[in-house]
């Protein structure tokens, strides 16, 4: 199993979206290892798109996501990562394709409702930013049985 990082961005809470959305990652078969409404602050901000900072963008992405909560995810499935990133579909809503998250919800090319870690270093660098271990949980997700056949897919 492999664990991803989802945000659900101020635009996705303030459109009363974020039901709607966790539904299509639980729909899809993800489990919820952790999930908390929050602010973030420009700490975190900094920290978390730190691989921007230089760019002209930054300075407006940073005043975006800290003008009002947003939810944070740790979910889990075979190939998280590339599944969950499928999901959300292209970066602008105005280029996503129908059927993704943003294809769907989305037409700005600055407000993209979603983030998603785009690999598993990602990933774990940026769970361990927003989740404090105990906020993580290991639990039996019994849907698994019924999503994966561990014979043909290695899940267990």
């Amino acid at each position: 199993m492999e664990r991803t990082l989802i945000l659900l961005k101020p635009d996705a809470v303030q459109r009363g979206l974020v039901g709607r959305i966790l539904a299509r990652f639980e729909a899809k078969g993800l489990k919820i290892a952790g999930m908390k409404l929050m602010r973030m602050d420009e700490d975190l901000a900094a920290r978390h798109y730190a691989a921007h900072k230089d760019k002209p963008f930054y300075p407006g992405l940073v005043r975006f996501m800290t003008s009002r909560p947003i939810l944070a995810l740790a979910l889990e499935g075979i190939d998280a990562v590339s599944v969950c990133r499928k999901m959300m579909g292209a970066t602008f809503g105005s280029r996503a394709e129908a059927g993704t998250i943003r294809g769907d919800f989305g037409v700005s090319n600055s407000f993209n409702l979603v983030h998603g870690s785009d690999s598993k270093e990602a990933a774990a660098r940026e769970l361990e930013l927003f989740f404090r271990p105990e906020e993580i949980f290991e639990y039996e997700f019994e849907a698994l049985r019924w999503i994966y056949d561990p014979e043909e897919e290695g899940g267990s």
